[in-house]
């Protein structure tokens, strides 16, 4: 089955391009412009990997981290932002983000963590 991985990002270019790029390396794509529609859903189906933005109306990428963390969701987090600030890379690590990309995405490190994140672990005997 294919990988399964949502985007969150309320700037419909970024979906869009994302989801190009995305389905065209063979992987099914889940859009969402709000981080409710997004909590909603993820509950209720397996969800391989997110691309989260962090700076989005109403509900941001750090209230979908901190909503994962209570709810006990197991996804891997890879976050993507316009807005680089020192701490944020450390903040949303700290609230169980597996990658922090800065916007323009480069994308082959977009598709490093992706593989990096869905994969499970190597275990060395």
């Amino acid at each position: 089955p294919k990988p399964i991985l949502a985007v969150l990002d309320d700037e419909p270019e970024m979906r869009k391009a994302l989801r190009r790029l995305l389905t065209g390396r063979g992987f099914c794509v889940e859009e969402y412009a709000h981080g409710n529609d997004l909590l909603t859903a993820v509950g209720s189906r397996p969800l391989d990997c997110l691309l989260l933005d962090l700076h989005m109306a109403e509900v941001s990428g750090f209230d979908v981290l901190e909503a994962f963390l209570s709810r006990h969701i197991h996804v891997p987090v890879i976050v993507i932002t316009a807005h680089d600030e020192p701490g944020t890379a450390e903040r949303v690590r700290s609230l169980g983000a597996v990658a922090y990309l800065k916007k323009p995405v480069d994308r082959d490190a977009l598709l490093c963590a992706i593989e990096a994140a869905i994969s499970p672990p190597i275990t060395h005997h």
